[in-house]
């Protein structure tokens, strides 16, 4: 059933900003148009709030990236990336996320989130259960977990236009690519090891 998207509905986004920047870099080699995609995701509705959640490193070389989504007006909320004595890294904004989109939902009548985990399949039915909101997804289709497409309202798949939603697009970079999130969902409820995360996600 198709949805619908008129000019008075208020819309939140939520932007998983790992997620939909490794899914670039591992299809396209490329990085993400998050003005274009921000618009076509909007559009033309009532933008209250869009929000990146996002880490930072010791380098602070993404602070360039950071002060580019801040243009195209998305707001920025950073931690730390933790590394851990064993060396491993961890670097997750679920729960900041999840909670943000549940406390600003009732101000809002569409909320959309981009990414393409399935660990957001219970935000989606909670938001539309509880909070009476319509739910909508924006990501790349072969990155996005099947049960996350199948829970939303809506479903934008950025592979079916990537020179619009990428920049320093080309055709024959794109590739083959297992999905986090397809690999998620053959993961127990339990969740996997924080080892088994990184490696999916591509955290280095």
């Amino acid at each position: 059933m198709a949805i619908i998207k008129h000019p008075e509905q208020r819309v939140g986004v939520f932007i998983d900003t790992q997620n939909l920047y490794h899914s670039a870099k591992n299809i396209y080699h490329a990085r993400v148009n998050f003005g274009n995609v921000l618009k076509d995701a909007v559009a033309d509705r009532r933008l209250i709030r869009a929000r990146a959640y996002a880490v930072t490193t010791e380098s602070g070389e993404e602070k360039g990236f950071f002060e580019a989504l801040e243009k195209v007006g998305i707001e920025m909320r950073l931690k730390d990336l933790q590394v851990f004595a064993g060396g491993a890294k961890k670097a997750d904004w679920d729960v900041g996320l999840a909670v943000d989109a549940i406390t600003t939902a009732p101000k809002l009548d569409t909320v959309i989130i981009f990414s393409g985990d399935g660990d957001f399949v219970p935000l989606v039915q909670y938001l539309q259960t509880h909070g009476g909101c319509q739910v909508e997804v924006v990501s790349f289709g072969r990155s996005t977990s099947l049960k996350l497409k199948e829970a939303a309202d809506d479903f934008l798949d950025l592979d079916q236009d990537p020179k619009r939603y990428l920049m320093n697009y080309r055709a024959v970079r794109a590739r083959n690519f297992r999905s986090k999130t397809d690999a998620s969902d053959e993961i127990d409820d339990s969740r996997a090891s924080l080892e088994e995360i990184n490696r999916i996600t591509g955290i280095e």
